[in-house]
């Protein structure tokens, strides 16, 4: 948002709270409406030396956990938000998935996300990408897609990761900028469209 200038700002919500959500959504009116709408909270379960709990281990209130934030919470904010998308000339939503929501690369042996042994995040991002591709199909008048940022340094991964966040930022701040004519329902990288 830095970045833009007066052009974005950011809005900081709790996307499990329907309160804090219906708070933003105000916000925004009152700030002249929304043009373009990044999904972008996530949150893995990591235990205390970074570890994600493997198939094996997985608990239905772990993975509970992840899709409240990860994919219930995309639907509650995109649908709050949907009204004041629809007044938009060239309206976007932008959702932030990962390469570890590819079932393609994740069944390959060799791709090196197929190594990741965690359940619950990449399976909310698959669920993200779903979202996205059906969001684009109802919702033709709107630009609507996922993009993978790479391995960035974060909390989300115990600050790991292999690139900054504003390289991460980069495919987001791109795809929020399409046009009208731009693509929908597509998941991408910076390389370009993504195997689902």
């Amino acid at each position: 948002a830095e970045r833009l200038g007066e052009r974005a700002r950011a809005v900081p919500l709790d996307v499990t709270d329907d309160a804090s959500v219906a708070a933003a959504v105000r916000t925004v009116e009152a700030g002249g409406g929304l043009d373009v709408l990044v999904n972008n909270a996530g949150i893995e379960a990591r235990g205390p030396h970074n570890e994600v709990a493997g198939a094996a281990d997985l608990t239905a209130d772990a993975i509970r956990t992840v899709f409240e934030t990860n994919v219930f919470g995309t639907v509650r904010v995109t649908h709050a938000f949907l009204p004041l998308l629809r007044r938009s000339a060239a309206p976007v939503v932008v959702n932030v998935s990962s390469g570890l929501a590819s079932l393609t690369r994740m069944s390959e042996p060799g791709h090196p996300g197929s190594a990741y042994p965690g359940v619950a995040y990449p399976a909310s991002k698959t669920a993200v990408n779903m979202l996205t591709v059906q969001y684009a199909k109802a919702l033709p008048e709107l630009r609507v897609n996922a993009v993978e940022p790479g391995f960035t340094r974060t909390d989300l991964n115990g600050n790991t990761g292999t690139q900054t966040v504003e390289e991460g930022a980069e495919i987001i701040v791109r795809m929020a900028q399409v046009g009208p004519d731009g693509p929908t329902g597509g998941y991408f990288d910076q390389a370009g469209p993504l195997p689902w």
